[in-house]
């Protein structure tokens, strides 16, 4: 068994901003996604559509935070990613683990969902 896809459900201004993150920032690309009754996007990431966004009202923010946290993706080009965060303005935090020479990073999506980005064999 494996992840198959993580899903973001928001209103259509905040679900364009966030598939501009997952795209321009992080590197993910955007690609087909069947005809469904609500708009959307699929984020792909090594040819599988691994973020699904999807417009709706109903899942708009609320004032009680749940359980879930963050997800992880893993990719290279640390220092690049970095940069496309600082460019644009987006606050991160970087850990480094020398016990198996794994650089982190962590951020928040325009939607306020923690993604952490695991660089291994990279640091800065």
């Amino acid at each position: 068994m494996h992840l198959d896809h993580v899903n973001i459900a928001a209103p259509a201004e905040l679900l364009a901003k966030t598939r501009d993150f997952y795209r321009d920032v992080i590197g993910l690309t955007e690609g087909f996604r069947p005809t469904f009754s609500r708009k959307g996007y699929w984020l792909y990431s090594e040819g599988k559509p691994i973020l699904h966004l999807v417009e709706s009202l109903e899942h708009s923010q609320n004032e009680e935070k749940g359980h879930f946290d963050h997800f992880a993706l893993q990719a290279t080009g640390l220092e690049k990613v970095i940069e496309k965060l600082v460019e644009a303005g987006i606050s991160y935090k970087l850990s480094y683990l020398p016990e198996i020479n794994l650089s982190q990073v962590f951020c928040k999506d325009p939607c306020d969902i923690g993604v952490e980005i695991n660089f291994p064999n990279e640091s800065v």
